[in-house]
């Protein structure tokens, strides 16, 4: 499974732009920092954007309503942090790819538990945007061979 860094999604013939992410995500660039534990965590925060952001172009060229929109750019926000505390909880994983601690951490059963133990609603919810994107991931790897 591997990352796409795509600038933009179509669907529907229609191709979202920079602006209408940022409408959606206006602190994206920023949640490196919020995830960050030390200094050493923005580059592995930003690398995980850069896997996030083709998947949340795609989340908003799927005529979804604003509020699951909203619910699957949270829960993306909450995946984020459980990867970067994955790192510090086995350092091991910093010598891997990111795309392959999303790769580890995400599958057709969901994403980890999460960390601040939520309600059972709440990982519900965290584990369908984690299959979505996972699905998406598995539909846009590039072709091997």
């Amino acid at each position: 499974m591997s990352c796409m860094g795509a600038k933009a999604v179509k669907k529907t013939g229609a191709i979202v732009a920079d602006d209408d992410l940022a409408a959606y995500c206006p602190d994206l660039v920023e949640w490196p920092t919020q995830w960050q534990y030390e200094d050493c965590d923005e580059l592995p925060g930003r690398q995980i954007v850069e896997c996030f952001t083709p998947f949340l172009r795609h989340l908003l060229g799927s005529n979804l309503s604003p509020k699951t929109l909203r619910l699957h750019r949270d829960n993306l926000w909450l995946l984020g942090g459980e990867l970067i505390r994955e790192l510090w909880e086995t350092p091991a994983f910093r010598k891997r790819s990111i795309a392959d601690l999303i790769a580890t951490a995400i599958d057709d059963d969901g994403g980890p538990l999460l960390s601040h133990h939520p309600s059972e609603e709440e990982q519900r919810s965290f584990d369908s945007s984690c299959r979505k994107f996972y699905r998406f991931l598995r539909q846009h790897e590039p072709a091997i061979g």
